[in-house]
């Protein structure tokens, strides 16, 4: 289990992103990192399971991208001998860097795993984001004109919400016992559904649905 976070939108907000990175430190004990440039700010705690060195710390680079990736991508080591070297780490995350590098939003057809990550194209100023196809690992996001924050967790977003309850959540956690996707308990605070990418670009979002069962 790893955290990731980050935020989107003029000015710098490399302290903003340190302070919801912190609140995700119970879900990576093995250490944490912080990228920022004016714009955009990501951030990571580490639980560090497939490369333990620190080759394998993130946010990760590669050219004009930077990830930030939670999860476990179990085909990796297939996926990384079909892309070309030299490769700097032994993590599942460097893999699905140089896929995307190479094949763009079609990346996510060729993993198979249980994963949420991030990447920013620092040519292109847009990001892109991704659950697994069962959202085994959660991506939650908050917008408003000028930003676009997401966490893994809600409580990293609060301190950028107007905490307002959505009713209809609400009674669908009192109905289900949960809150059901895209909804969350705040009103702007939403999650990524399963099986779902997302572009973002200025105030412009684009979603889609990548795979469906069957």
């Amino acid at each position: 289990m790893c955290g990731i976070a980050g935020i989107i939108g003029s000015g710098d907000w490399t302290e903003a992103v340190e302070s919801m990175t912190e609140t995700l430190r119970h879900r990576g004990p093995d250490g944490g990192g912080i990228w920022g440039v004016p714009g955009v700010a990501l951030g990571h705690r580490r639980l560090a399971i497939v490369d333990l060195s620190p080759a394998g710390h993130q946010p990760m680079h590669y050219g004009r991208y930077t990830i930030v990736y939670n999860g476990e991508v179990y085909n990796f080591r297939q996926l990384r001998r079909e892309l070309a070297g030299p490769f700097h780490s032994d993590s599942d995350t460097e893999v699905i860097l140089r896929l995307y590098a190479t094949h763009g939003p079609a990346c996510v057809d060729k993993l198979a795993g249980m994963f949420a990550f991030a990447i920013w194209d620092a040519a292109k100023r847009e990001l892109f984001v991704a659950r697994d196809r069962l959202g085994i690992k959660p991506f939650y996001y908050l917008r408003r004109p000028g930003l676009f924050a997401f966490a893994s967790e809600i409580k990293a977003l609060r301190g950028l919400s107007s905490r307002r309850i959505d009713r209809t959540a609400l009674w669908d956690y009192f109905s289900y016992k949960y809150v059901p996707c895209p909804k969350s308990i705040y009103e702007d605070i939403r999650q990524l559904p399963p099986a779902h990418a997302m572009v973002v670009s200025g105030d412009s979002i684009r979603s889609w649905r990548y795979w469906s069962p069957g």
